[in-house]
């Protein structure tokens, strides 16, 4: 089986992991401000603050803004639940807006007709690695007093008219779990360039401490603190931080590999009947993941035709508008409710052989060739 996803791990990886076992450090210390030094260098921001999963780095971003729970928080229903339920976490209620079909990110007339008194944040995910129109967000937050929090889980290297993703909004949240294009194992970062926020942020990441942090980064532990906010244990250790650490070095060959599969795919599927492909970008996009729309209502007959000639093959992902969990918050998305039932996600990895891709291209070729 040719798996959707599969991270690109391997001996430097284990060398850099093997120092912190020498170190005898294994928590949070110097290798996670070694770390975050090397994120905020290839962004080009001001403030890293290192967390060990992209939930944590959301739920910490929000609860920093202290919302309440009349506080509305824009956000499209086509993501990972994690988004929605960092909302709920921090107190606010997720308003779902509808997607652009061409892109799958946030449409922004239908954001705009959703603001209310209430609305607090924005949150634009950056669906795939292809950014939001951050000029048109920018632009409503620059006339009210709304925050831009950007769900930029898939997005870690791509770039909006030049500059990387991570400087525009006011927090912007990355997710290094197995599967993105630079993995700690697990783990999350927070990007901010207000310092006050900054600081708070690093105090609610440890447990509203706020004298450790420093110690911590020298590989020491101080027995004398200040409780000053409420936080939680969302550091990231010296561990997660050491894989990161390797895969940054790596970070570019990663994404030209992802983009040189896609041109295969975008190539062999352009023009085919039954298939349409997604707008993308690829001089600024980062490519998370490898998605087509499948027309007709074939897609979940293609799914299950895949898998069992071993192709794996998914969905990124089921609305959260429709989850039962999240009923209360229901409402009418019709772009989403159609298109998610034509997307289907393909393998896409750094690893992938020639073989691979020539297989998944010739099984869905052959799989329209039967229809």
């Amino acid at each position: 089986m040719i798996p959707i996803a599969r991270p690109s791990i391997g001996e430097d990886e284990l060398t850099e992991i093997k120092k912190v076992f020498a170190s005898g450090w294994l928590g949070m210390g110097s290798v996670v401000f070694e770390f975050e030094n090397a994120i905020k260098g290839y962004l080009g921001v001001k403030y890293i603050i290192a967390v060990n999963t992209g939930t944590s780095a959301l739920h910490i971003a929000l609860d920093a803004l202290n919302l309440e729970t009349t506080d509305e928080v824009i956000v499209p229903s086509l993501t990972f639940v994690a988004s929605i339920q960092t909302i709920i976490a921090a107190g606010a209620r997720p308003v779902f807006c509808d997607i652009d079909p061409n892109t799958l990110n946030m449409d922004i007339e239908d954001v705009k007709r959703r603001i209310t008194s209430r609305t607090k944040v924005i949150m634009p995910v950056h669906y795939g690695g292809l950014p939001c129109d951050m000029e048109a967000l920018l632009d409503i937050a620059k006339n009210s007093s709304v925050r831009i929090v950007e769900d930029a889980a898939h997005a870690f290297g791509s770039s909006y008219k030049g500059k990387r993703i991570g400087a525009f909004g006011d927090i912007t949240c990355f997710s290094f779990d197995p599967i993105k294009n630079l993995t700690c194992g697990e783990g999350g970062a927070v990007v901010v360039n207000d310092e006050d926020l900054a600081a708070e942020i690093m105090r609610k990441r440890i447990l509203g401490i706020d004298k450790d942090t420093w110690q911590r980064y020298k590989n020491k532990r101080s027995w004398v603190y200040e409780v000053v906010t409420t936080g939680f244990r969302y550091h990231m250790s010296n561990i997660n931080a050491a894989i990161g650490l390797a895969q940054i070095k790596k970070l570019d060959r990663v994404l030209e590999k992802k983009r040189q599969i896609i041109r295969e795919y975008d190539n062999a599927f352009k023009g085919m009947s039954g298939i349409e492909l997604l707008y993308r970008d690829y001089r600024e996009t980062a490519p998370f993941n490898y998605v087509i729309k499948v027309k007709n209502n074939k897609r979940d007959k293609l799914l299950d035709y895949l898998n069992k000639n071993g192709v794996g093959a998914g969905i990124n992902y089921i609305p959260n508008h429709i989850q039962p969990l999240f009923k209360d918050f229901k409402v009418k998305l019709p772009v989403t409710e159609m298109v998610w039932q034509e997307i289907i996600s393909l393998p896409l990895y750094f690893d992938m052989t020639q073989t691979d891709v020539t297989t998944v291209i010739e099984q869905v070729k052959k799989f329209f060739a039967k229809k």
